[in-house]
């Protein structure tokens, strides 16, 4: 089974206590596919919204594909996921509660399907991103002291 990775939302692991994982197909239009292998997608800005029926990647930008000329798609348009109805009621229960949202992490071809990897995430508070920045750099200055030769 090949996966290659597309995207990825290096800031989500900062910002978010990551909790709870699920893969979904995305619902592409046209000439996103081919944009999406190009690697030509952004989820920096990107975020989950449920409504309780069904789920929406909000504010994803997937370039337009220069071959496709007046075919092309919108970059920033919603892409409904496609998920099983009880992870959809899961997600909107967790997303009821305070602090809760879906974040997404990952876009990748799988089999060559599109696929996203969204979680379920808590918000950190400053507090906690200090903590993380200060543990990241204590582990830093001990790898650093622990490849210097003594002589």
């Amino acid at each position: 089974m090949s996966v290659k990775i597309v995207a990825t939302n290096r800031k989500a692991k900062f910002e978010y206590f990551l909790l709870e994982s699920y893969e979904a197909g995305l619902e592409l239009r046209g000439s996103e596919i081919k944009s999406i292998r190009a690697g030509q997608i952004s989820l920096a800005e990107a975020y989950i919204r449920v409504d309780g029926k069904q789920a929406w990647l909000v504010n994803a930008h997937i370039a337009p594909y220069e071959a496709a000329n007046r075919y092309n798609h919108e970059p920033r348009r919603e892409r409904r996921l496609l998920l099983h109805k009880k992870e959809i009621r899961k997600l909107w229960d967790m997303v009821r509660m305070k602090g809760m949202t879906i974040v997404p992490v990952k876009v990748y071809i799988k089999q060559g399907i599109a696929k996203i990897e969204i979680v379920a995430a808590k918000g950190k508070k400053q507090y906690d991103k200090r903590q993380d920045i200060q543990a990241r750099d204590m582990e830093r200055d001990m790898g650093r002291r622990g490849s210097k030769a003594v002589y």
